[in-house]
């Protein structure tokens, strides 16, 4: 049974370098930019918010446009923070496919 500690030596592997990729991505910020940047929205690669500012001369402007390009911008941070997840996640595990398993 040579193979399952082999398979088990991988998985261990696999596992710290999971947890090393989230400690990077919490570390990881992505700046998003809306509505000529009145908007402006920073996320981290794990997907948790960090900050949002909004100039104040584009609050004087209809509400509804405020609430459509605020609502873009957070959709906008939530799609790049997941999509970066995911790309280095990928990264991460594709180094590690075990037969029969993934």
């Amino acid at each position: 049974m040579a193979g399952v500690g082999k398979l088990l030596k991988q998985a261990q592997k696999m596992q710290r370098s999971i947890e090393s990729l989230q400690t990077q991505l919490e570390a990881k910020e992505i700046d998003i930019t809306a509505g000529g940047g009145a908007v402006k929205v920073k996320v981290n690669g794990a997907g948790k918010f960090i900050a949002l500012s909004l100039d104040p001369e584009f609050l004087k402007e209809d509400a509804k446009l405020v609430s459509e390009t605020l609502l873009a911008a957070v959709q906008d941070a939530a799609k790049q923070a997941k999509e970066y997840n995911d790309a280095e996640m990928q990264k991460v595990t594709s180094a590690f496919q075990m037969p029969g398993m993934f």
